[in-house]
């Protein structure tokens, strides 16, 4: 396929366009990366995405297709011929997949950003609490989904592996710039093997920003949050 085919907007740093990056390269599909600068929006994504204007946005054909679940979901659907299924064949596991999904990003998610944002050490503490108990949560989520396979969704990742997935980079430099402990190999044994598993995966390791440079990143990023929450 043509690299003038499938366009992304989006940046290094951001988990949701990673999601999209890693179902690009489950399907072998080559793409244009137009990355968007921090602080900014082009207006390619303005056109591309009025309603929320974020990224990443795919561009197929040039039409845009939005939110980092929903292209997943598109691009597994529309190159069904092309590397492994992405959601899981059964109604009901998919059903599973998108329940817990939309509980990462609703739910745990936050609660990671809250342990950067947090300025009182009782916030960070309830917030690394949420974050842990929620990891305690996807270990049963992931043994249950796995089926004694190396990822939630069986042998090769799948749908759920890339909806956490996409976050173990941001959890490493909490961990880091926090001086936190989230994964725990003690506590969430069968998770951390699976992240390890995971980040050394062909379709990952090339899309999984190096962490000292998200680490750079992210005290820029958190800086401005806890400055708008201050104000």
């Amino acid at each position: 396929m043509s690299r003038n085919d499938l366009k992304i907007l989006g940046a290094w740093p951001s988990p949701y366009v990673m999601r999209t990056r890693i179902a690009l390269n489950i399907k072998s599909l080559a793409y244009d990366f137009l990355e968007e600068q921090f602080g900014t929006k082009s207006e390619l994504l303005l056109k591309s995405n009025p309603i929320y204007k974020k990224i990443p946005v795919l561009i197929h054909d040039g039409k845009p297709i939005c939110e980092s679940l929903i292209i997943v979901q598109y691009i597994d659907e529309n190159w069904t011929n092309f590397g492994h299924s992405i959601l899981p064949s059964h109604p009901y596991d998919r059903a599973i997949a998108r329940f817990w999904a939309s509980y990462i990003d609703d739910k745990w998610f936050p609660a990671l950003c809250g342990v950067a944002a947090a300025q009182e050490e009782n916030a960070k503490k309830a917030a690394t609490n949420t974050v842990i108990e929620g990891l305690m949560l996807l270990e049963d989520v992931y043994k249950n989904c796995s089926k004694g396979n190396k990822f939630f969704g069986g042998e090769k990742i799948g749908y759920l592996d890339i909806a956490l997935g996409c976050f173990l980079g941001w959890l490493k430099v909490n961990e880091i710039l926090n001086n936190v402990n989230l994964l725990d190999e003690s506590t969430t044994p069968a998770l951390y093997k699976w992240a390890e598993d995971f980040c050394a995966n062909t379709v990952v390791k090339d899309v999984m920003p190096e962490t000292d440079k998200l680490a750079r990143a992210a005290k820029v990023i958190w800086a401005k949050v806890r400055a708008q929450t201050s104000s």
